[in-house]
């Protein structure tokens, strides 16, 4: 079994002032520098980090694992969705329930992110079934991985509120137990 501990990226500048970043790199705010050196301390025990390619997600693991020994890869399909048109805009614009299966014009739908995070969930279990990974990523991924490993119907995550927390962990199954 693998153990995957999921957290959110840092707080953003774009997440105090209510904006929808989706594909665009966004920045740390004051208040998430000081989270993502709380997240290095909290989570020095893991085996491995997989990391959103994101620009908030990038430096949210820059500042939590420098200068430690724990390798850290970086993978696009750890990304948040991609709202098309909508990334950076007000995040009262974007209507999720509506895109749980509609792509977001010039982007995707949340069913498209389960997808992607299907296929990285498989690749990692492969390699490093048994140990205990940490992914820091987004919303949206956090929910597909409710709805693969937890068996949550997408449309009662997708929208649901986003309580901040230290983690989630989602106990996946090794490969040859099942599939996602």
């Amino acid at each position: 079994m693998l153990e995957l501990i999921y957290e959110t990226h840092a707080t953003t500048v774009d997440n105090e002032t209510g904006i929808a970043t989706g594909w665009l790199p966004g920045q740390l705010s004051p208040v998430g520098l000081e989270q993502a050196v709380e997240l290095g301390e909290r989570r020095a025990d893991v085996d491995a980090v997989f990391s959103s390619d994101l620009g908030r997600a990038l430096e949210t693991v820059a500042i939590a694992f420098s200068g430690r020994e724990v390798p850290v890869f970086y993978d696009w399909r750890l990304r948040e969705c991609d709202y098309g048109a909508l990334n950076g805009a007000p995040v009262g614009e974007l209507e999720v329930e509506k895109h749980v299966d509609v792509p977001y014009p010039g982007g995707e739908s949340y069913r498209d992110v389960v997808a992607r995070v299907a296929s990285f969930v498989d690749d990692v279990r492969a390699r490093w079934d048994g140990k205990r990974v940490l992914v820091v990523s987004h919303a949206a991924p956090r929910w597909a991985l409710q709805h693969l490993v937890d068996g949550t119907p997408l449309e009662e995550v997708v929208g649901a509120p986003f309580d901040s927390q230290p983690g989630w962990t989602f106990c996946v199954p090794a490969a040859s137990e099942t599939s996602l």
